[in-house]
């Protein structure tokens, strides 16, 4: 072989060779960029944490209606209870108020029949009205302290709140026309209000 073949072949290895050699530096860049991204890339088959789930505690509707209606129930019953129990309470007062009324009246009793005692044994007359004076002012000291007390009716002007007309009369001066001239069944109040209206004659 020529020296001149001989270079041209030696040239052509070496060019060849070069080529292979990038070949190869390439083929492994490659490779390498390909284990990075498998690096970097996220692995999908890992489970992801989920977030916490928070647990509804909250009373549905039929819950609240539920409850509702119980502590309307349990109202109702306690409004029922206290009903009955101010009912009982009121007349339980009402009997205690009449009892002690009566036991109040009770030395009234005592005294007008110790009067008529006196009056069958034939006593002395003036003592008889001294007696029964004695009962009826103390019957009134026991109106009083019940806060009941007479209507002054004679001489008043008529009153429809507190009189009562059972008649007319010509009254004797113009001063006593449309006032009462004569008082025939004295009224009474008890505590401001009538407890009984007076029954007059009014002058006209």
């Amino acid at each position: 072989m020529s020296k001149k073949n001989k270079k041209h072949s030696e040239q052509d290895n070496e060019q060849q060779q070069m080529l292979d050699n990038e070949q190869v530096n390439a083929q492994t860049d490659e490779n390498v960029e390909g284990a990075v991204d498998d690096e970097t890339q996220p692995d999908n088959d890992e489970t992801e944490p989920q977030p916490d789930v928070e647990v509804d505690n909250e009373p549905t509707v039929e819950e609240q209606l539920e409850q509702q209606k119980k502590e309307y129930l349990f109202l109702m019953a306690d409004f029922d209870n206290f009903r009955k129990r101010t009912l009982q309470e009121k007349q339980d007062l009402i009997k205690n108020g009449a009892a002690k009324a009566m036991e109040q009246l009770l030395p009234v009793v005592d005294d007008f029949e110790r009067a008529l005692d006196a009056i069958d044994k034939g006593g002395d007359i003036e003592s008889l009205k001294e007696g029964v004076n004695l009962i009826y002012n103390k019957f009134i000291k026991y109106l009083k302290q019940q806060n009941v007390e007479a209507i002054n009716s004679t001489g008043e002007l008529f009153d429809t709140d507190l009189h009562e007309a059972v008649t007319t009369f010509p009254a004797p001066s113009d001063d006593l026309k449309g006032k009462v001239i004569d008082t025939v069944l004295k009224g009474y109040m008890i505590n401001d209000k009538v407890l009984r209206h007076a029954k007059v004659v009014v002058g006209q």
